[in-house]
């Protein structure tokens, strides 16, 4: 049963349990010779109850809601003085101690009236005396019981829209991640595919013998793209095989000035991660870290351990054709992502210093 379900069912138990007893709490003492179970199983006694639950769900679940938190102000407090009123001057708790207090003894108000003296009570040879007119006395404890069964239920109303509008903030937080990161996913699509062909074209046109290579390992890059990207994780034995085709592919074109270290340590089951999150740093690094002219030595690193997942890459960077800002979404997607899928579980580090580029990437389990 979910919390909020369970919350409420407390809160009526409380409620009709609190309506039960409070009037047999109030009339401990002065019952005379009538026992608890006459009292509950006199009708008096349930038409007093039933009034104040009746006002309780009354005012909980159509005052409130329909007037008050619609800013019906006016409205609400003059039905509520209404109310109080009635239960004022009807004195309801009075009533129910004149049928079962001692000797049918006059209500709590009468005892206590400044006319009479303070042990002028029926049996102790007090004069009797005019109470008044009715309307005059003040019962305290039925006026008690009607205030907090107002405020009882302003309680519950309040602290339910209260939870109400965190439920929709967290919901709405919640499509807005969603909605940014399906974005984001939509933008890495094209923008991988489109490098990769780029490649496999630069091969085409030297109509280089390995081709029709390049080609078959796009389509398992492919493969990889379009059907498990759209998962929030994936294994990460599957990041690791496309990051290998990947690099693979970049073999294809690359001189043999250009030596790529690819390694991976420890154990890659039951691991999971953002699919295309690492190949986000790998593509970087074959962007800005190869020459055909120059000695390169690109450097990635993979560890997995129970408790993190380490990637690690350094490249030396050389000058790039072309606007170097123009990164497509890269790296700053990449971040966006780990924000959103790794709150508080991730390190990243990023450098570039003296002509190098590194990436320390740490996500915690």
């Amino acid at each position: 049963m979910p919390y909020s379900r369970i919350s409420d069912v407390f809160i009526h138990l409380f409620a009709g349990l609190t309506f039960l007893t409070l009037p047999l709490l109030f009339m401990s003492g002065q019952t005379g010779n009538y026992g608890i179970i006459t009292i509950v199983l006199s009708i008096g006694y349930w038409v007093f109850c039933l009034t104040y639950i009746f006002i309780f769900y009354l005012n909980t679940y159509v005052l409130i809601p329909q007037l008050y938190f619609k800013r019906k102000y006016l409205f609400y407090i003059a039905i509520v003085l209404v109310l109080f009123a009635l239960v004022s001057y009807g004195r309801p708790f009075e009533l129910l101690l004149q049928n079962h207090g001692p000797n049918h003894a006059p209500p709590p108000s009468e005892m206590f009236m400044p006319e009479r003296g303070v042990y002028d009570e029926p049996g102790n040879g007090g004069p009797p005396q005019d109470p008044g007119p009715r309307n005059m006395r003040i019962d305290i404890v039925s006026i008690f019981l009607y205030i907090m069964t107002i405020a009882l239920g302003m309680a519950l109303q309040v602290t339910r829209q209260w939870r109400t509008s965190l439920q929709q903030i967290a919901r709405a937080e919640a499509d807005k991640a969603q909605a940014e990161l399906s974005f984001l996913k939509a933008q890495i699509n094209p923008h991988f595919l489109f490098n990769t062909l780029n490649n496999i074209y630069s091969l085409a046109v030297t109509k280089n013998e390995k081709t029709a290579d390049s080609i078959m390992t796009l389509s398992n890059i492919m493969r990889y793209v379009t059907d498990d990207v759209m998962q929030h994780f994936v294994p990460l034995q599957l990041e690791v095989e496309c990051i290998n085709d990947f690099i693979e592919l970049q073999r294809l074109r690359l001189s043999k000035k250009v030596k790529v270290d690819f390694t991976v340590k420890g154990k890659l089951e039951n691991k999971t991660i953002v699919p295309l999150l690492l190949i986000t740093f790998v593509e970087n690094v074959f962007k800005y870290g190869i020459s055909n002219h120059e000695n390169a030595t690109i450097t990635i690193l993979l560890t997995a351990d129970e408790r993190s997942i380490t990637f690690y890459c350094h490249n030396k960077i050389f000058k790039a054709a072309g606007n170097p800002q123009r990164t497509g979404i890269g790296i700053a997607n990449a971040k966006k992502r780990l924000d959103h899928l790794y709150p508080n579980k991730h390190l990243l580090n990023i450098t570039n210093e003296n002509g190098y580029f590194s990436v320390e990437l740490i996500l915690l389990a």
